[in-house]
């Protein structure tokens, strides 16, 4: 059976105060069609877990502009000017993450594990708050898995059934948030009938709904 949904299916899934994954590395393997539907939405209170802010006109940068997002979680905003206005004037929470530990939280997440043991952030502002554990007398700071009500992702190639392969350095975040979500919508580029298992990087299981790029979305 195959996992085709359109435009009115997304809609639906959306909703106010929603965590939503979103794939890409400055706005590159990001569903740029999954973020204008939901500015057409327009929910609001949205956290959004990502590698950065995107752009102002371009990724999750979209949603920020329109006054979507309560809280993005991301290792970096400074590509996109306006969020950290919107942080220094108080209208948008950001939680700045080293970019490996987020990456590696979101993969504790879809491995089913409460979370990772990292050096990083030692003797800096990021161990504030956090339960640190002493393993053969080296400091790691327990930094907690981390999951989402939906992820959005991006891949370059499908066959019905949800198989993902992806387009080089677009890969990015994609694959682990694929995993680390409760309900995971793919826009891929192409679909064919049948692809070599050999290729697959993230396993149909794992995805809900795709939408094909040359489809009439509307």
């Amino acid at each position: 059976m195959d996992k085709f949904i359109d435009k009115s299916t997304f809609l639906a899934a959306l909703h106010d105060g929603q965590s939503i994954m979103v794939g890409g590395f400055m706005a590159v393997g990001t569903p740029e069609m999954f973020i204008d539907w939901i500015v057409e939405s327009n929910v609001k209170d949205l956290t959004i877990i990502c590698n950065d802010a995107g752009f102002e006109h371009r990724g999750v940068g979209k949603l920020i502009a329109n006054n979507q997002v309560k809280k993005l979680i991301a290792s970096h905003i400074g590509l996109n000017p306006d969020a950290g206005k919107k942080m220094s004037q108080g209208a948008l929470t950001i939680e700045l993450v080293p970019q490996g530990t987020l990456a590696e939280q979101i993969r504790a997440h879809g491995a089913g594990l409460g979370g990772i043991l990292t050096p990083t952030g030692i003797k800096t502002i990021v161990e504030e708050n956090k339960q640190k554990i002493i393993v053969n007398d080296q400091a790691y700071l327990l930094e907690v898995a981390l999951g989402a009500d939906l992820a959005l992702i991006e891949a370059r190639t499908s066959d019905a059934y949800g198989n993902l392969v992806y387009d080089k350095t677009a890969r990015n975040f994609n694959p682990i948030m694929a995993t680390a979500a409760k309900h995971v919508f793919a826009y891929v580029h192409h679909v064919v009938k049948q692809l070599d298992p050999e290729i697959v990087v993230t396993p149909h299981i794992f995805i809900d709904g795709i939408v094909q790029k040359e489809a009439n979305h509307d």
